[in-house]
């Protein structure tokens, strides 16, 4: 329309200049800007959530389907269900409808009105249709576009086209409300946002399995004397890595600022192809100052809450779409293998029960004196002094409390360096201020810990766990000007996107993972 009336537009504008008086020329400008005017896109979601009958609506999309050369399924991702779109199609231009096939994108204007059919409250009556992209039927078929049920492998083949299936729209729209309701609560809380280095030259871990970031050739970077790699002539003059963790540079900003978090990247180079590793994830990690352990546990157990709320209240349409999704996936596997709880149950399971607090002895007592324990059905031996496995982790809250449980008090030996010795302990038995939260389905969802604030007993732990004071000179410079109790923990944020969508491998609610042999887009 406005390419239409643009030349009698100059045209007019020219004669008022001469020929209107001042009102009569503002009143031709008003008309003029209605006549002109765009008609605006409502999204799908809109439409459907707020529908106003007979109103004239312009919806831009993807075809999802399209039968009887007059049932358009149309949608924009703005929600997983589609609108249905009915042509005229024997008033219709049939060389337009020809090019509206399965993956095409599409502008349809016309009038939003009841439906006549069964499946929709309201359907648009096309007046237009323009396609803005083609798809190839042919090479539609080869697609995860093809409108049938396809394998999580094949759609993990084709993750640049799987955003388009109604799971992976599912999964990451939620994925997104995970993360705003994360930022939402931390803010309300008072928190400040920390960002933290991606790249770093220390290892909060200790784990060692990092990767290297450097700008020297593979096959030609400098030696030294001893023949040793000269990273004094690299770009940072020393050797530097991916980070593992923010934790610890969260813990400067919070011995200034009170509380912060982070919510970053974090990168491990762990050769594990498993359906709970990624080399590159997003980890989000609250310090506190002045917290100790408990005051920890009860931030994580709120926090965690309100997520699974916030997914509850705003996620109804994705959240019953998956849930049916893992039922009937769950009909497919040994009855040992299911969920006792159904999607929906899981995050009322958490948001609605007080979290249960045991030492990680208490829960060794528990384990051995369990059926699956005497019956030897556990695949992993339990006795103080071992890391819990997941088995374990999963009977504790599923069979043994049926409610949401965090562990404390671990064996110091294999936790962090950075986690403060709790004092009075048995020799031998050295315990840390650790927790693990568990959750049903899952296991450990969250990691964390009151950390050491008294200087001696930190240098201590470095020498114990190998780690060269130099390397972390500035962490133990925050134990000599006022130094506090404080704690916090490490949410792995895939994990959690995992547990709210029932998806049941980490690739699968991470847009592009990395794994190892595998760094696409």
């Amino acid at each position: 329309m406005r390419d239409c009336i643009a030349p009698y537009t100059q045209y007019s504008i020219l004669k008022l200049n001469t020929d209107f008086s001042l009102p009569y020329r503002y009143t031709f400008y008003f008309c003029l800007s209605i006549i002109t005017r765009r008609m605006k896109r409502t999204k799908i979601a809109t439409l459907l959530s707020a529908p106003e009958v007979n109103a004239e609506v312009l919806i831009k999309g993807w075809v999802r389907a399209f039968r009887s050369n007059r049932f358009i399924q149309v949608n924009d991702g703005s929600t997983i269900n589609n609108i249905q779109a009915v042509v005229d199609f024997e008033n219709f231009d049939e060389a337009i409808l020809k090019r509206v096939t399965t993956g095409a994108s599409v502008a349809i204007t016309g009038t939003l009105v009841e439906s006549q059919g069964a499946g929709q409250a309201v359907e648009i009556q096309v007046k237009e249709v323009e396609v803005l992209g083609e798809a190839n039927p042919d090479e539609v078929q080869k697609t995860v576009m093809q409108p049938k049920k396809h394998s999580l492998e094949f759609l993990r083949e084709q993750a640049h086209l799987r955003f388009r299936t109604n799971t992976f729209g599912a999964v990451f729209r939620i994925r997104h409300a995970v993360s705003f309701a994360i930022h939402q609560y931390f803010n309300n809380e008072g928190f400040y946002y920390l960002h933290t280095p991606i790249i770093t030259g220390s290892d909060a871990e200790g784990a060692g399995e990092m990767f290297k970031v450097t700008t020297f050739e593979p096959n030609n970077a400098p030696v030294n004397e001893a023949g040793e790699v000269d990273y004094t002539e690299d770009f940072f003059g020393k050797p530097v890595n991916l980070t593992v963790s923010g934790q610890l540079e969260a813990e400067l900003g919070a011995t200034a600022l009170g509380q912060v978090y982070t919510f970053g990247p974090t990168f491990r180079a762990e050769n594990s192809n498993t359906s709970r590793h990624l080399a590159e994830f997003w980890m989000v990690e609250p310090e506190v100052a002045f917290n100790d352990l408990n005051d920890n546990m009860d931030l994580t157990e709120d926090f965690l809450k309100h997520i699974c709320n916030y997914v509850l209240t705003n996620c109804a349409d994705d959240l019953d779409f998956l849930a049916k999704r893992e039922a009937e996936a769950d009909k497919a596997k040994p009855a040992a293998e299911r969920n006792e709880l159904g999607l929906k149950e899981r995050l009322e399971f958490v948001a609605n029960n007080d979290f249960e607090r045991i030492t990680y002895t208490r829960a060794i007592e528990i384990l051995r004196n369990s059926k699956p324990y005497k019956k030897k059905k556990f695949k992993y031996e339990v006795e103080w002094g071992t890391d819990l496995q997941s088995e374990h982790e999963r009977f504790l809250v599923e069979k043994e409390f049926k409610k949401p449980v965090i562990i404390t008090d671990y064996p110091a030996y294999f936790k962090a360096f950075y986690m403060r010795n709790n004092d009075g302990c048995e020799e031998g038995k050295q315990t840390v201020a650790a927790m693990d939260v568990l959750f049903p389905g899952i296991g450990e969802i969250v990691g964390g810990s009151q950390r050491e604030e008294r200087l001696d007993v930190l240098k201590q732990k470095c020498a114990d766990f190998n780690i060269p004071e130099e390397h972390v000179w500035w962490y133990l410079d925050t134990r000599k000007f006022g130094t506090v109790p404080h704690a916090g923990f490490g949410l792995g944020f895939e994990r959690m996107v995992m547990f709210v969508t029932g998806m049941s491998n980490i690739r699968d609610v991470i847009p592009f993972p990395r794994t190892p042999q595998n760094a696409e887009f």
